[in-house]
């Protein structure tokens, strides 16, 4: 039986990619269908503003009113990339778990990687995941699937069962494919189906060459007490020379990780090209690589590509909103690691002139345990709005309805969900959000099983107050 409930929000700031206006939001059956742009503070003007609508609805019906209290209505947000870490890895992170961090930071449609135990490689066990997760009703999710079958490098056959509208997104993540050969296979796969390629782009070799170093560092840390995971510890009496050969070796590790990073992005651009795909190039962290987009970017503005070619590319909130090239940011151990000022400028100056296609979190839950053996990530999704509002709008001149472009728009349109708009006949998933208020990161009460976080102990801007997905408040 359709849902034919309807909830009006009034009294609220409302702000999407192309709206910034005072005004009401009429709810029916999870789908937006009624807009009033103005001043409205109270249920009797509610009411009125709403009446013309009202008038074609049966006469006992009865709508539910939500005071937002002057508070920023906006399009939940799209998160092309997160870790739920399930099945097989539920220490780490389980649907409800991930799940409710999701709705906690605003979030109404996430994308989870496949690298799980075991890895999703197959539709059947992508879709398996799909409907236990779309069954709680906190958001929309999808099940990528890998790019070779159990991530070993060499059979795409995986691929020839998949359709775009079930699983629009393929990917690695984790790491990349290392034969070229079968990258360009599984790419001429994706670009028949209109199935986007997202590539971790790390060449596996200069990574492999890295590892020395972070665990030479990792050893350190370990033998003086200083916990990987909680960087904003302060650990006294570590000798200065630790301290040096640890930043040193994080330092020689990095490095190698940027080159690992660019020479994939230009690999994997490249092959796209020619399987006539469209590449999606996943956490983006140098600058280099930045101009390696912008320049495919340009080719295909300028038609001087093949057929089906196309390139977008995503940036963490971690990456620009921190610095990692001295401590502690710089023990903060992620893939790829937190960069140099020049590269979280070109971060920014990216997100400006529109190189940028969308921000995702790469949300990644471990254990204390995990992150102390050197694993790399941290949960960011409960932080995420706070940290883009903070860096982007209060400090760099951004607009809210440029984030909301970049948090919610754009990523709806790349996987053909009617979401990211306040518009009529678009999914009523909303966030609330008070853009100026400040707080501060406490990871113990992150809904997320991942307590791990650089940001711990730090004043943002910017507070999730609600979420409504499909017209229903989940948080």
């Amino acid at each position: 039986m359709a849902d034919s409930s309807i909830l009006i929000i009034y009294n609220a700031r409302l702000v999407d990619s192309c709206i910034d206006s005072p005004g009401i939001l009429i709810i029916k059956g999870g789908k937006i269908c009624g807009i009033y742009l103005g001043e409205c503070k109270s249920t009797k003007k509610a009411l009125l503003y709403s009446s013309a609508f009202l008038a074609e609805c049966p006469e006992d019906t009865n709508p539910d009113f939500y005071d937002a209290k002057g508070l920023t209505l906006m399009p939940g947000f799209i998160d092309m990339h997160v870790h739920f870490r399930y099945p097989g890895q539920t220490q780490k992170e389980d649907l409800d778990s991930g799940l409710h961090a999701a709705v906690a930071g605003g979030y109404t449609t996430v994308v989870l990687m496949p690298n799980t135990t075991p890895v999703i490689s197959d539709s059947n066990a992508a879709q398996k995941v799909m409907d236990e997760a779309n069954s709680k009703n906190l958001a929309r999710v999808f099940q990528t699937v890998s790019i070779t079958k159990n991530f070993e490098g060499n059979d795409t056959s995986e691929l020839d069962s998949i359709q775009a509208k079930e699983i629009p997104v393929i990917t690695e993540d984790g790491h990349d494919v290392l034969s070229a050969a079968v990258m360009l296979e599984a790419m001429k796969k994706a670009g028949e189906k209109g199935i986007i390629v997202s590539c971790h782009c790390e060449d596996p070799a200069l990574a492999q060459a890295a590892r020395p170093y972070r665990q030479r560092a990792l050893s350190f840390m370990k033998q003086y007490g200083i916990p990987a995971g909680k960087i904003h510890i302060k650990t006294p009496d570590v000798p200065a020379a630790v301290n040096f050969e640890i930043d040193g070796n994080l330092t020689r590790a990095n490095s190698l990780l940027a080159l690992a990073e660019d020479t994939a992005t230009i690999r994997n651009i490249e092959i796209a090209k020619t399987a006539g795909c469209h590449v999606h190039i996943c956490h983006c962290s140098t600058k280099a690589s930045m101009d390696a987009v912008r320049r495919a970017k340009n080719e295909i503005a300028f038609g001087n590509t093949s057929e089906g070619f196309d390139c977008t590319v995503e940036v963490t909130p971690h990456h620009l909103g921190l610095v990692g090239t001295d401590a502690p940011n710089i023990r903060a151990l992620v893939n790829p690691p937190l960069r140099s000022e020049d590269d979280r400028r070109a971060i920014i100056e990216a997100l400006r002139d529109g190189t940028v296609d969308t921000i995702a979190t790469d949300h990644a839950p471990h254990t204390q345990d995990d992150k102390a053996a050197g694993s790399p990530g941290f949960s960011g999704i409960e932080t995420a709005f706070a940290v883009c509002n903070t860096v982007l709008v209060k400090k760099e001149g951004f607009s809210l309805r440029q984030l909301s472009h970049l948090m919610s728009e754009n990523a709806a349109k790349m996987l053909r969900v009617k979401a990211g708009r306040l518009a009529i006949d678009y999914n009523a998933d909303l966030v609330l959000v008070n853009p100026d208020e400040e707080w501060i990161v406490n990871s113990e009460n992150f809904a997320s099983k991942g307590k791990s976080t650089p940001l711990e102990g730090k004043k943002l801007c910017g507070k999730v107050h609600a979420t409504f997905f499909g017209g229903k408040q989940v948080f």
